[in-house]
């Protein structure tokens, strides 16, 4: 009986070291490469691809430059996430060994929407960020079966990825938009900004969903907001300039915040 045990142990701890491996190598190559390929060492600032299709200027759902800062926060959260599960505490850690996976998976994405953008296949780094929304909402929903831990795993684990899976959601209506008016949808006018406010009407149900689905975790609602308002700071301080859209972006960014806030105040009534 000990001669099966064995043999089946080593497997799954072998399992788990890869699994810890992988995760911090793509953490680093994950972070390397937005930051590498970016415009911030090499290759073409984002802003500035496709003619400026992804700038702040070129849709009315496009955030405010500062809006990126939160990246900062994001790819420092998940470099901590990395080194926290390379630990030997966590190598058969259950949450760990659900999310682990895809938690690469998502880090690899986000350098291929990078290389794929420094490519200029809007089309196509459409389909890789809807991609990483997918996979980031798999991840949430998975860490929502168990609790953390620690504080410091609900901050560097659940807390990063949160804003990282919100952040996503507002980046995802930014390159849908951004990929449409380079296919010559305009980006302006009364029709654009119907569209818009839709848009952001659409973001706001999002915001709805998650904070239902994901028991009102404020990581993603924050992530979601912080674009959403950035977005209104854009419509009102730059061009194309629109109020309308803006409120809408405000309205939105409220919903998103609020019901998160709703559903964890009764999830903890309760």
């Amino acid at each position: 009986m000990d001669s099966t045990r064995q043999p089946t142990s080593a497997r799954t701890g072998s399992r788990d070291a890869l699994r810890q491996a992988v995760v911090a190598v793509s953490a680093v190559v994950g972070v390397a490469v937005a930051f590498l390929a970016s415009g911030a060492v090499v290759g073409t600032p984002v802003n500035q691809v496709a003619d400026g299709a992804l700038a702040t200027d070129a849709t009315l759902v496009a955030p405010a430059g500062p809006a990126f800062s939160i990246w900062g926060v994001i790819y420092t959260g998940l470099l901590l996430l990395a080194a926290l599960q390379l630990t030997s505490s966590r190598r058969a850690d259950p949450r760990q060994r659900r999310v682990g996976w895809l938690v690469a998976a998502s880090l690899l994405l986000n350098a291929a929407w990078v290389a794929v953008i420094q490519a200029e296949w809007l089309a196509l780094s459409v389909a890789v960020i809807a991609l990483l929304l997918a996979v980031l909402v798999v991840v949430l929903v998975r860490l929502g079966e168990s609790p953390p831990s620690t504080r410091y795993e609900a901050v560097v684990v659940d807390g990063a990825l949160g804003l990282y899976l919100g952040w996503v959601c507002i980046a995802t209506v930014a390159n849908t938009a951004a990929t449409l008016v380079a296919s010559g949808v305009a980006a302006e006018g009364s029709a654009a900004t119907a569209w818009a406010v839709a848009v952001l009407a659409v973001a706001a149900g999002v915001g709805v969903l998650l904070a239902v689905g994901l028991k009102g975790r404020l990581a993603p609602a924050v992530g979601l907001a912080w674009g959403l308002g950035w977005v209104a700071v854009a419509r009102i301080s730059g061009e194309p300039e629109s109020t309308t859209v803006a409120a809408a972006a405000v309205i939105a960014a409220a919903v998103t915040l609020g019901s998160a806030l709703v559903v964890r105040a009764r999830a903890s009534a309760d």
